[in-house]
């Protein structure tokens, strides 16, 4: 019974933690608001039901959620058949600016980079939402994506490499 207690108390912090950030990474994929709130809301259900299975044994919570998530919005475009994954929208993306001027100008340039990413491919954008969106360290974006650490580096390279090209083109 303590054990339990005290899972949920961790829990609880993760979600408190990883809400937000999980709600992002879908919301990008999925360009709609209450499609990424289900989706986020089913990963942290998700979470907790496999988390009580293996009795809290999980290395790194928050990647497995990622995992999840991931795994939540390929499962929603197999059903809906829509490769949509990058939107123009950015209204929904938080930020952190207070000047009118300096958030018209993020405003601007998010909008232009994630037009842009529709260009790029589906490793490229992911691993550019993860690493900067999501503000994931190096290990953190390996561990979601299963690759090893050097290749997600080098994977972030070439799509930022890609990125700016495709924006002076």
């Amino acid at each position: 019974m303590i054990l339990m207690e005290n899972l949920k108390k961790k829990y609880s912090k993760i979600y408190d933690q990883y809400i937000a950030k999980i709600y992002r990474f879908i919301f990008i994929k999925v360009n709609s608001q209450e499609i990424a709130e289900d989706l986020a809301s089913e990963t942290f259900l998700r979470g907790w039901e496999r988390l009580k299975e293996l009795d809290g044994k999980i290395d790194n919570l928050p990647a497995f959620l990622y995992q999840i998530a991931r795994n939540l919005v390929v499962d929603h475009y197999r059903e809906k058949n829509n490769t949509n994954l990058v939107s123009a929208d950015s209204s929904q993306i938080a930020d952190p600016r207070n000047d009118l001027g300096e958030k018209v100008a993020f405003d601007s340039d998010l909008r232009i980079i994630l037009a842009t990413m529709t260009g790029l491919s589906d490793d490229y954008r992911e691993v550019i939402n993860l690493h900067y969106l999501d503000d994931l360290s190096i290990k953190e974006t390996a561990q979601i994506l299963n690759r090893p650490e050097g290749t997600v580096r080098v994977m972030l390279h070439r799509a930022l490499k890609e990125l700016r090209e495709q924006l002076k083109g």
